[in-house]
């Protein structure tokens, strides 16, 4: 069932003429009106513009990590606190985790588009402190400031999209933000190296101000949404805390593990133990909360259900693939950490053609199920299909090997954010966006921890039989320190045996990654085919139980 202010919305975002007052100022028509829609109900050509604006926010989040990453190491060079680099990383993605759910409830319950524009702003806020910063403790907090506010672009990008343009031609516009990824993957770290090179690596961070900037004007221009605030609205300050305290666990864990602190140590357990607990009480105060941070009633859905397994089963697949391909790129193909990336191309294009594609199709004609099941099958073939890389593998072999995986990512990818959208009342699409990008994160975290446990084991154990144990010590303690070229100053039966044991490691990887892309297989089966909202019935209500 749908409430008065969220058929309202609804409304509005198809082009019918304003209903009541827009206390936030969001009032008015939807981008392009009815009276410019393209005929078959395709939405109207400015949409797309408006579309474009929210596209930048979302980009700014996408990139920004990997414009830093290539000027952290002059970033040191410049402030100093070798032994504080890694929470210069890690705190943006702690306070981008834990402001994702809250924006994206923070939007529905008091206007989606001025939350977005709250969000880009304290991004860009965050953005110029941290270049302005002047020691190690300055740039992390400043670091910490930007993630809170890039939690609420994704999210914050995705709802209003959920509310402009029913799902059934919803394909073309997340085909526009697949569209936005190989881009960013290629974009950012040259983008980064280039300014860093050329102006200072303070540019990697003022960039983000003039993209930002235009992203704001156009929003502000082009995007018209209806109500969408409540004036009864009560915050869920407990659900808040809980949920932030269950994901910072979970973020620490996943980054701590096996890396810092032993799987056994009591620093470990101890984030576990407040992980399940926060968890557990999340649960119970979100069914008594009268405006809870993720409603349980979005879990009525069954494929609302579905699409948030399957997205976490994906995160945790794509991350961990795309997080160990690059050690055996650089330390068996020999090749540089830039190279490297590059030949994870195919993996990217693959994910984006299948993309393009599927949103085509949907968007024609509103079937939807045999996707998720096809990316499944597809995913779990092309992971398997990776354990033939080897020591004696070509370079361009190798590289073609992963677009399998990438298609198997972008049928699940493209599927299951539609399914969540058309799962959720208008009145929940904030929160619905804000769980699957949520799930799609933790996921993701936990799978390069876990797998990442898989392939450290696996690279020890292999060395331990070709070099023995003591070597084998030396060398996996080292390993953050440990380079090709580096490695290529080792004796040859040395090396041999690094590259055989990082081969084993990749392959335990990959052997994770394809029962975690077969559980997702089997998940699939279990969506369910419920006809797309379309402009028709936009405000129906597609949040019940199916």
């Amino acid at each position: 069932m749908v409430t008065k202010g969220s058929a309202e919305t609804a409304g509005q975002a198809i082009g019918n003429p304003a209903v009541g007052a827009d206390p936030d100022g969001e009032g008015g028509r939807a981008v392009g009106g009815a009276d410019e829609a393209e005929p078959g109900g395709r939405p109207p050509r400015s949409l797309y513009f408006g579309v474009f604006g929210l596209l930048l926010g979302m980009f700014l989040a996408m990139v920004d990590g990997l414009i830093v990453g290539t000027a952290l190491p002059t970033i040191v060079g410049d402030l100093g606190g070798l032994d504080q680099l890694s929470w210069v990383v890690t705190a943006y993605l702690l306070t981008t985790a834990v402001a994702t759910p809250i924006w994206g409830k923070v939007g529905d319950l008091y206007g989606r588009k001025g939350t977005f524009m709250a969000a880009v702003v304290l991004f860009l806020a965050g953005s110029t402190l941290s270049g302005l910063a002047r020691d190690m403790g300055q740039l992390i907090a400043f670091r910490a400031v930007q993630g809170l506010g890039a939690g609420g672009l994704m999210v914050g990008a995705l709802s209003i999209i959920g509310v402009l343009v029913p799902p059934r031609q919803s394909g073309r516009m997340q085909s526009m933000i697949g569209a936005m990824m190989p881009v960013a993957f290629i974009g950012g770290p040259l983008l980064g190296g280039f300014l860093t090179d050329h102006l200072s690596w303070r540019w990697a961070f003022y960039v983000n101000v003039p993209i930002g900037a235009v992203a704001l004007v156009i929003v502000g221009r082009w995007i018209r949404l209806g109500r969408s605030g409540r004036s009864t609205a009560r915050i869920d300050y407990a659900g808040a805390v809980l949920l932030s305290a269950a994901i910072l666990a979970l973020t620490l864990l996943a980054s701590w593990g096996g890396v810092r602190y032993g799987w056994a140590s009591p620093q470990i357990l101890g984030l576990a133990a407040v992980a399940v607990v926060a968890s557990a009480w999340f649960v119970r105060v979100e069914r008594r909360a009268v405006e809870p941070v993720i409603p349980p009633r979005l879990f009525r859905s069954r494929n609302f259900t579905v699409a948030q397994i399957l997205s976490f089963l994906v995160g945790a697949v794509m991350l961990g693939a795309t997080s160990y391909l690059p050690q055996y790129m650089q330390f068996v193909q020999g090749l540089s950490p830039t190279d490297g990336g590059l030949l994870l191309l195919p993996l990217m294009f693959g994910m984006l053609g299948v993309q393009l594609g599927t949103g085509v199709l949907i968007s024609r004609n509103g079937r939807y199920r045999v996707y998720p099941i096809l990316g499944g099958a597809v995913l779990t073939v092309g992971v398997l299909v990776l354990l033939s890389l080897g020591t004696d593998t070509g370079t361009a072999l190798a590289s073609a090997l992963t677009v399998v995986a990438g298609m198997g990512i972008g049928f699940v990818m493209q599927s299951t954010m539609i399914i969540t959208m058309n799962s959720a009342d208008l009145r929940d699409m904030g929160a619905a966006s804000g769980t699957v990008t949520l799930l799609r994160t933790v996921g993701g975290s936990l799978g390069v921890a876990l797998l990442g446990a898989v392939f450290t084991g696996r690279l020890h154990s292999g060395l331990a039989d070709r070099v023995g144990e003591g070597a084998a010590d030396r060398l996996t303690a080292g390993a953050g320190q440990l380079t090709p070229q580096v490695l290529d100053g080792v004796a040859a039966p040395v090396r041999e045996a690094y590259r055989a044991a990082v081969t084993s490691g990749l392959h335990g990887v990959l052997l994770g990654a394809a029962v975690l892309a077969a559980l997702g297989f089997v998940a699939a089966w279990f969506v369910r085919e419920v006809p797309l909202r379309s402009a028709a019935d936009a405000g129906d209500g597609a949040g019940a139980a199916d």
